[in-house]
């Protein structure tokens, strides 16, 4: 089963943007279960689209106001939510942060 783990923390987690990941993620990749993933630019670089009344509106920065951000995701393949949690657990950003795990929605086959 697919998994998004989105990495979040407040905005002093960006002190650590470009610390990696401490191994993490060569220990997944070993693992096979890493399918993608990135970290992102600060929130104040993001653009929000919405359609309202067929009338395209932009915003600089993120739609929400909030103290957490997320900073970059990860996807996974693994076998289950027990699986997810324990590779969610081991990322370096779970002991500065916060990492959300959602499961994706697969198209039906």
């Amino acid at each position: 089963m697919k998994y998004l783990l989105m990495i979040c923390g407040d905005p002093s987690g960006t002190e650590y943007a470009n610390d990696g990941c401490g191994g993490w993620s060569e220990e997944m990749e070993a693992r096979g279960v890493v399918a993608g993933g990135a970290g992102l630019h600060p929130p104040h670089e993001a653009t929000t689209v919405r359609v309202r009344d067929d009338e395209l509106l932009l915003t600089d920065g993120p739609f929400a106001e909030t103290k957490e951000q997320i900073g970059g995701f990860v996807l996974i393949d693994c076998a289950d939510l027990d699986e997810a949690i324990e590779i969610a657990s081991k990322h370096p950003a779970a002991g500065y942060g916060t990492i959300e795990i959602r499961p994706v929605l697969e198209p039906p086959v």
